[in-house]
């Protein structure tokens, strides 16, 4: 399904690798010279950006994302659940050549995972595939992060963007390695920073300092709202008026793979509401714990869910 109608105006537009999950249950995530068993395998669509779009989707957000994908099955697979989860295909850029991204992921019994990336086409975006007609009137952009020379084209994008534009951004570990230097063009724009603490702990090189002294860093460089995702314990977010610390839901975990992406689709939601910072926390939050109970997107919550819960 193609959609190359300018018209259709996206609140959220994500910009991120599109992926085909290749998940394999293990009873344990093994280390050099060590051997484990895979109970069961899933295939399902992702990538972060994508999980965070659909997310936003299920919320009753109109959304996009910028992403590549070859003409093969697993672009198809790709291309269809964003189609059927009512994500506007209009930003999808198709490669004639080459293989559509993959991400093998080894879960355990705790739900604790590994991931290889296999990035295939989406390492090929040029910023002239890009129709700027699209972007000039969404809400928010999301990054999130890619293997290879596409970072450079989102670091070129950025001078396309409406100044209106809010700019979310969830570097990822593949990002945070690169070092602050090289993000720096990225984080001087953004107004949303989400990110995990030990992401931040990486990129800030300090492990010792509590995590408000570092979030208060990037205040000081401009972002406006940082969100410090700590997994089970929860989340701590800071803005230039408003501070809290939300714990998380208890659920039965099943798969990690998306709570991040998940918890941003929550975060983001609440952000185009207007929430104040403590809701939006818990409302993300609630999100993630939905998402972890299944593989996948299977689990995203719905908007009457969350209606229902709240």
């Amino acid at each position: 399904m193609e959609i190359f109608d300018n018209d259709l105006n996206a609140e959220v537009i994500g910009f991120g690798a599109l992926n085909v999950d290749k998940l394999f249950s293990v009873e344990n995530i093994v280390g050099a010279d060590e051997e484990s068993f895979i109970k069961s395998e899933t295939k399902t669509p992702g990538g972060s950006a994508a999980n965070t779009i659909v997310g936003l989707a299920r919320l009753g957000i109109d959304t996009s994302i910028i992403g590549k994908i070859a003409e093969d099955e697993d672009g198809d697979m790709i291309e269809y659940n964003l189609a059927i989860n009512g994500v506007y295909t209009n930003n999808l850029i198709y490669s004639e050549t080459g293989a559509t991204g993959k991400c093998l992921g080894f879960v355990d019994s705790n739900g604790e995972r590994c991931l290889y990336i296999d990035p295939g086409v989406n390492d090929e975006i040029q910023i002239g595939e890009i129709n700027p007609l699209n972007i000039m009137r969404c809400k928010i952009m999301h990054y999130t992060s890619f293997v290879g020379d596409s970072f450079k084209t989102q670091i070129e994008l950025l001078e396309k963007l409406n100044k209106d534009v809010v700019l979310s951004f969830d570097p990822g570990m593949l990002y945070v390695q690169k070092g602050f230097d090289e993000l720096k063009p990225i984080l001087e724009r953004t107004n949303i920073l989400l990110i995990n603490e030990s992401e931040l702990r990486l990129l800030c090189n300090n492990n010792e300092a509590p995590v408000k002294e570092l979030a208060i860093g990037f205040l000081d460089l401009g972002i406006e709202t940082i969100v410090v995702k700590q997994g089970s314990t929860g989340v701590y977010a800071i803005n230039s008026t408003e501070e809290c610390n939300v714990g998380a839901y208890k659920c039965d975990v099943v798969d990690t793979t998306g709570a991040g992406d998940s918890f941003n689709s929550g975060f983001l939601y609440s952000y185009l509401k207007g929430y104040d910072l403590e809701k939006s926390c818990r409302i993300a939050n609630w999100v993630a714990s939905k998402a972890i109970e299944g593989y996948g997107m299977e689990k995203f919550p719905s908007l009457k869910e969350l209606e229902d819960f709240f």
